[in-house]
C-alpha cells in the first residue's frame, strides 16, 4: 500500500469523535431525508457501538486523519460479498461511507489522502466495483479520483 502520510486507521480511542465527524456530515447534507427532525439523539449511542464492533471487522476499514484537538477528518470503506454476473465478476462491491472533514480542518488534502488509502484497500480485497454517494462539494474530487455516473438509478424505502 502507498503511504498516505497522516491517515491511519481508527482505533476504539477515535469513536466519540468519529460520531461528531458524522454528525457533522449529516447537517451538512441536511434535509428531512439526512437530518430529519424526528431524530433522536440515540443514533449516536447506535452509531457507538457499531463503530466499535466495525472497527476489527475484515470487510471494513475506517480510516482517521489526526487534527489538532480530535480528529481532522474520516472516511469509512466496505466491502460487500454480492452474486457474482458479467457486470461483477467476483460480486464483491466496495462502498465509500460518510468521507467527511472538519470545516476548520477543509482544503489540506485530507480527504483525498483518505480516499486513495480506501482504493488501495479496496483493490487489495479485489472489489470488482467501488459506489459512494457524493455531496455537491465532495462530487469534484471523486470524478478526479475515477468515479463516474452511477448506471443505475437509485431507490429507497423506508419502513
Amino acid at each position: 500500500m502507498r503511504d498516505h502520510t497522516g491517515v491511519r486507521p481508527a482505533t476504539d480511542g477515535d469513536v466519540a469523535e468519529l460520531g461528531r465527524l458524522r454528525a457533522l456530515l449529516f447537517e451538512d447534507l441536511g434535509g428531512e431525508f439526512f437530518n430529519p427532525s424526528s431524530a433522536e439523539g440515540d443514533w449516536r449511542v447506535a452509531l457507538a457501538v457499531v463503530l466499535k464492533e466495525q472497527l476489527t471487522a475484515e470487510s471494513v476499514r475506517i480510516l482517521v486523519v489526526d487534527g489538532d484537538h480530535g480528529l481532522a477528518a474520516c472516511g469509512i470503506g466496505t466491502v460487500e460479498q454480492r452474486l457474482p454476473g458479467p457486470h461483477l465478476r467476483n460480486g464483491r462491491i466496495g462502498h465509500v461511507i460518510g468521507v467527511v472533514t472538519d470545516p476548520a480542518h477543509r482544503r489540506r488534502g485530507h480527504s483525498r489522502a483518505i480516499m486513495r488509502a480506501l482504493l488501495d484497500w479496496f483493490r487489495e480485497r479485489e472489489a470488482a466495483r467501488v459506489d459512494l454517494y457524493a455531496s455537491t462539494e465532495g462530487e469534484p474530487l471523486y470524478r478526479a479520483l475515477g468515479f463516474d455516473d452511477h448506471p443505475d438509478p437509485a431507490l429507497y424505502r423506508r419502513p
